[in-house]
């Protein structure tokens, strides 16, 4: 009971022991943090690259693409031993080009890489419907068939919005007006507070759609029908600093895609005039959240982009040898059914793939494209992006880890000055019967207390501040514009990541204990040599 009590007054009495609790408590807020908001950047970055790629990968990373990736889907949505396995599998055709926005006054000229996707498959395999815009609001007025330009209705009709002044009044398309209509039925509240302001209140704004044609009044399509296309947001919008966009280019806008396509031998097509251009209409934006991606990509209808890159079947002359070129894609991606293990699907899918291709090779005049298809999962996919983040993580971790051994430090200085002065109690209580073992066992419990009391208090903090670091910043913000630190417009993500693992809590929680022990060690070792005698000499 002695060394319980000693513990207890000397952490109660002794005000110098407040620094130490102090320093532990901070070192731990401070590594909690750490951890947590690189922890969630990296868990952010794996919910995005899985959503962009669902579960499984079927490529051989080359913009030739391959054959046969229809029959081969086919043969796996059949296959006894995968058909359960396999919810959903599409291929995606991937090419480069140049993408120009015509404006009259302002033309622009982009680079993009362009997406030849089905669109429907690709919603039940990956989550880009998710980060659609006008999708949300309007909900199946996204699509990539060739359509006309929506226009807003213009009424004449003045009316008054509590106020003297007339507002005109727009009026959206009818397929249009029926898709917001059907989402203010469906949308939650906080949805609709959150909605942009031409989705609640589609009369005020026209800036996402234009005015119909001079002298006409009536919602409506208007314009040549063009094929439609899919943005990358960052390519058509700026990003403000709250993390909302303002969109440039208002919806039907006609954009032109110039692209480079490939033979299957890997040549770029010389046949024609040159590298083919189309024109599309700007029908929706997409977000993944990654800059890169968002600022470059445009999708397209997967059979439009396969013929007018010359990937669909083709007849090669006499000169060349004659015969067929079967269709081709550069991915097929795969969604998998809940509780199907992506291994060893994975491991299944390759090795049918083996056998598949080996009784086609013959077929065609390019094998090399089948040999080196590979089936990968998304983590195999990212795994030197992901890779990169996470040493990030560890090397951040280990710095801001290097810097907390100062509390080590701090807890042996303050705990050895503590048995300096208590010399007269540590003789005696080893003059009456105290072991050197106990002595010690009494300033180790000491340091454990600190621990107990400054990881504690340490982790409540590391929460809370999590939890709240976007309100902080927020307010850091309003007092100074140079206080933010986490800008909207240069990081993918809108707001820092702000949940804990409660298991990295427990393990730094643990740790700040340890540590505090080890510091109050050579105290206790101290302590413990100390004799009687000596002690108390001059006492």
């Amino acid at each position: 009971m002695y060394k319980f009590f000693l513990c207890l007054r000397y952490l109660r009495r002794r005000r110098i022991a407040f620094f130490a609790v102090a320093a532990v408590c901070l070192c731990t807020a401070m590594v909690l943090i750490v951890v947590s908001v690189m922890g969630g950047f990296l868990q952010m970055v794996k919910d995005r690259s899985r959503g962009m790629l669902g579960d499984l990968v079927m490529e051989n990373r080359s913009l030739q693409g391959f054959p046969f990736y229809q029959e081969f889907i086919d043969e796996l949505k059949t296959s006894p031993d995968l058909k359960d396995r396999i919810f959903e599998a599409t291929p995606v055709i991937i090419t480069y080009g140049v993408i120009r926005f015509p404006s009259p006054s302002d033309p622009i000229t982009k680079p993009a890489q362009v997406v030849g996707l089905r669109l429907n498959e690709t919603y039940r395999v990956n989550e880009f419907k998710n980060g659609l815009f006008y999708e949300q609001y309007y909900p199946g007025s996204t699509t990539l068939v060739e359509q006309k330009e929506p226009c807003f209705g213009f009424n004449t009709q003045q009316l008054y919005s509590g106020s003297a002044d007339p507002v005109e009044r727009y009026v959206l398309p009818t397929e249009l007006e029926e898709g917001y209509r059907k989402w203010l039925s469906d949308a939650s509240e906080q949805d609709k507070v959150d909605a942009p302001i031409d989705a609640t209140l589609p009369y005020k704004r026209p800036g996402y759609y234009r005015r119909p044609p001079e002298g006409i009044v009536e919602p409506g399509w208007y314009g040549p029908e063009l094929p439609g296309a899919i943005l990358g947001t960052d390519l058509c919008a700026d990003r403000q600093r709250t993390g909302d966009y303002e969109r440039y280019y208002y919806r039907g806008y006609p954009v032109t895609l110039t692209l480079v396509p490939f033979t299957d031998t890997g040549k770029i097509l010389s046949s024609g005039t040159g590298m083919p251009s189309k024109n599309f209409r700007y029908v929706d934006d997409c977000r993944t959240g990654v800059y890169d991606i968002d600022s470059m990509s445009v999708y397209v209808d997967f059979t439009l982009l396969q013929n007018v890159l010359e990937m669909d079947e083709q007849q090669l002359s006499e000169e060349a040898g004659g015969g067929t070129i079967p269709p081709r894609a550069t991915q097929v991606q795969i969604k998998l059914n809940p509780g199907s293990d992506p291994l060893e699907t994975r491991d299944l899918i390759q090795a049918k793939w083996d056998v598949f291709f080996n009784n086609r090779i013959d077929q065609i005049r390019t094998p090399g494209l089948l040999r080196r298809v590979l089936i990968m999962t998304w983590e195999e996919k990212q795994a030197k992006f992901l890779a990169a983040v996470e040493k990030e993580k560890y090397l951040v971790t280990t710095l801001f880890g290097v810097v907390s051994v100062v509390a080590v430090l701090l807890v042996g200085c303050i705990f050895y000055m503590i048995v300096q002065q208590k010399t007269r109690d540590i003789g005696i209580i080893r003059s009456v019967g105290a072991t050197a073992l106990g002595v010690a066992q009494i300033f180790l419990a000491y340091g454990a207390a600190v621990g107990v009391v400054g990881g504690a208090l340490g982790t409540v903090i590391g929460i809370l501040f999590v939890r709240y670091i976007n309100e902080i910043q927020e307010l850091l913000g309003r007092i100074h514009p140079d206080a933010i630190i986490w800008n909207p417009e240069v990081y993918a993500f809108d707001k820092i990541p702000n949940e804990v693992n409660p298991s990295d809590a427990v393990v730094i929680y643990v740790v700040a204990i340890v540590a505090s022990m080890i510091g109050a060690l050579i105290a206790s070792v101290r302590a413990a040599r100390v004799w009687p005698v000596e002690a108390l000499r001059y006492e």
